[in-house]
């Protein structure tokens, strides 16, 4: 049987292609190449996991073997296969990504779990919980709390404009939309309090150091997300105030940080007069990720 100019041939399984796909992804130096190549299959064919396996022997279709091909060189040249396939899980829910939003990281479930761990101990009654998400991007963190808290009511804010359409259609996809808004400022400036929580997982990598980022991310994420101007702070020392003035007595501001960032941004929270009533809480890597203070009742 002649191979396709796809690299594929039409002949080949279902098994057989993602086999010879992890292959090519594994000596390119890819990480976690087996399971790159289940989804990249999968999203190729449209199969979940149960079709991938009961399907396994099916041969592919010329239009099949030509699709996986174009998203094998895609991943060989270092696209993200969230940016592929156009979407990724993010605790358990399936959000999709456009240019201009980050692919959510497990490392920012980290302040979904601290948001979650500080809500159960609020004292809240006689109004609804109400969510500030500031840069909301996808609205991963945003979706992921309402998910979790079905009384409370969010809104999510950033200034690009096709982000926000991106999160809307989220919300939309997950059932959220009459409990979600979405608002087009620079961090909370458009808002009014008082909020519960508010969130964020801001740009915070020093500009100097996007350059060393992996192709993965200084290629694929939008610029605007990731850079936190000279030293990795702007976008804290923008949003801290911002929040404070719109935290409920009792509510709390958690936001995502980067390796070693921790002790600098409480000193922010501190000097907008936020307390520090727990220790940030680490990632499964160790890292310092998730920092959060509350706006002390009077």
């Amino acid at each position: 049987m002649a191979p396709l100019a796809t690299g594929f041939e039409s002949g080949h399984s279902i098994e057989s292609a993602r086999r010879a796909l992890a292959a090519r992804l594994q000596s390119a130096g890819i990480e976690e190449a087996g399971l790159d190549a289940r989804l990249l299959v999968g999203a190729a064919l449209d199969l979940d996991l149960t079709g991938l396996v009961t399907q396994a022997a099916r041969r592919l279709t010329p239009d099949e073997a030509l699709r996986l091909e174009g998203y094998a060189q895609r991943r060989l040249a270092h696209e993200p296969v969230a940016r592929i396939v156009g979407a990724r899980e993010f605790w358990g829910l399936l959000l999709r990504l456009s240019e201009a939003t980050l692919v959510p990281r497990p490392d920012t479930e980290t302040v979904v779990e601290l948001a979650l761990e500080i809500f159960r101990e609020l004292k809240i009654s006689g109004r609804r919980p109400r969510i500030a998400d500031i840069g909301t991007g996808s609205g991963a963190i945003l979706l992921a709390l309402l998910h979790e808290i079905p009384a409370a009511f969010g809104v999510g804010t950033d200034l690009s404009l096709t982000a926000l359409g991106t999160a809307k259609g989220n919300a939309t996809a997950l059932g959220l939309a009459d409990r979600a808004t979405f608002v087009a400022c620079s961090y909370a400036a458009a808002l009014r309090g008082p909020f519960d929580l508010i969130v964020s997982n801001p740009p915070y990598i020093p500009a100097g150091e996007i350059p060393k980022l992996s192709i993965e991310v200084r290629e694929h994420d939008p610029h605007l997300a990731l850079d936190g101007g000279n030293d990795g702070y702007d976008a804290y020392r923008a949003l801290i105030p911002q929040a404070a003035e719109r935290l409920a007595p009792g509510g709390a501001l958690i936001v995502e940080a980067g390796q070693g960032q921790s002790g600098t941004i409480e000193t922010l929270m501190a000097a907008a007069a936020l307390s520090m009533d727990r220790p940030p809480k680490a990632d499964l890597a160790g890292v310092l990720r998730a920092v959060s203070a509350r706006k002390m009742p009077p």
